[in-house]
């Protein structure tokens, strides 16, 4: 392990001395993203962003949690980010949602209020009350779109839930202490409801997403959030294939046979390179959204999400520039068909175009690069996520790392790439 671990380092040192690889590893994607900011109008003030998001809303409750719902997404909050339709049919909203005009369809069951605030007689009865559900039925072809929404709706659900708990720990406290009695109980919930929707304080029930931090700081959605990663990601296939090339180029200098000469295994040199390029790429990205953060005061979310996304989307890139590797037989090859699956991958995975803009073809067919799953992370941290919203891509980018390296590592086998 350790032989492997000073192997990784001295690729990374060598690879951050290569003038020539941090061009393309550091100076080209950060003069991309400052580019596409100021075409964007980043820089100059001009808002940019996702806005307008086409939803509809189907309230069969109509009770007071349920016009609480519809209200939210009609408050003046949102009015820039979602355009709500109101529908009568479930069966018409998700019809209208499978034909593309809309990201998604939010509908309210009957009896959803019930379900939250009880009835006298199932105070008097001690029933609980069987949940129920929100259904948000998305557009697979708008997964970002789809995703804001799932994510109001979730906040909604969590503000209602800790609403619930506190109303019901009140309501018992009176009842024990006397202040009133077991039938006036659905009243006062009823009551305790109404002052919560129709509270000045924004707070408690009046949601705005991505509006407000922990520390009450504004924020929107910036471009500048899509492009930077974008960028990022496009160029890390650049770097994985660049250390990739470099495997073969000591085996044909006879840096790898002499390195085999001492008591070091294939497995130690092999693993030792391709912990080198894992962390080569972890430090590009790492810097990159450094730089970005200091300079244009670039807000990428969560820390630990960040973080841990960067290293997910890094596994799986270098698991692709293993297995390209494994396959070339030169150099050169290595270096041609890097910077062509750089370019594929940058397009694919949405560096220039938002994927939802795509034919659902190409939206599908963009799942196979680690930019599409990571891009798709970066912008739910961007809109304020956190690391727990990050299960889908995270999973994804480790099992694509987990099935590229299996397979180059059996390809490197039958190659016979390092031995004895």
């Amino acid at each position: 392990m350790l032989k492997t671990f000073i192997i990784g380092i001295k690729d990374l040192r060598l690879a951050f001395r290569d003038r020539a690889a941090l061009i393309f590893m550091l100076a080209a994607p950060f003069a991309l993203t400052l580019g596409l900011g100021l075409v964007t109008g980043r820089f100059s003030g001009n808002s940019s962003g996702i806005s307008d998001i086409p939803v509809i809303i189907v309230n069969l409750d109509k009770k007071e949690l349920g016009n609480a719902l519809e209200d939210l997404f009609s408050s003046q909050d949102l009015a820039e980010l979602v355009e709500p339709v109101s529908g009568s049919s479930p069966e018409a909203a998700r019809q209208l949602v499978d034909e593309d005009e809309s990201a998604a369809a939010i509908i309210i069951p009957e009896g959803f209020t019930k379900s939250i605030i009880p009835s006298q007689a199932d105070f008097a009865n001690g029933n609980e009350p069987e949940a129920i559900q929100i259904e948000v039925y998305a557009n697979p072809s708008r997964p970002t779109s789809a995703g804001i929404i799932k994510a109001i709706v979730d906040e909604f659900i969590s503000r209602v839930e800790e609403g619930q708990v506190s109303a019901q720990t009140s309501i018992l406290q009176m009842i024990l202490s006397g202040r009133i009695t077991p039938e006036q109980a659905e009243q006062a919930g009823i009551e305790m409801g109404q002052r919560l929707q129709n509270s000045s304080n924004v707070d408690t029930l009046a949601i705005k997403l991505n509006s407000t931090t922990a520390d009450g700081e504004a924020v929107q959605f910036d471009i500048l959030a899509y492009l930077a990663p974008g960028m990022a990601l496009m160029f890390l296939m650049y770097t994985v294939s660049h250390g990739g090339r470099s495997i073969l180029a000591e085996k044909a200098q006879g840096t790898l046979p002499r390195m085999l000469v001492t008591p070091t295994n294939s497995m130690q040199i092999l693993g030792g390179k391709v912990f080198g390029i894992f962390l080569t790429g972890a430090a590009q990205m790492l810097i990159l959204i450094g730089a970005t953060t200091l300079l244009f005061q670039l807000k990428w979310g969560d820390g630990i999400g960040v973080v841990i996304l960067v290293f997910a989307a890094v596994f799986a890139a270098t698991g692709w520039g293993m297995l390209i590797t494994a396959l070339a037989r030169t150099t050169a090859q290595v270096a041609n068909v890097g910077s062509a699956i750089m370019l594929i991958f940058g397009i694919l995975g949405g560096s220039f175009i938002s994927l939802e803009q795509m034919p659902l073809a190409v939206q599908t067919f963009s799942k196979i690069t680690p930019n599409a799953w990571a891009l798709d992370g970066f912008t739910t941290l961007g809109l304020g996520g956190t690391l727990a919203d990050l299960f889908a891509p995270i999973t994804a980018l480790l099992t694509m790392g987990i099935i590229l390296f299996l397979t180059s590592v059996v390809l490197f086998g039958k190659k016979n790439l390092v031995q004895k």
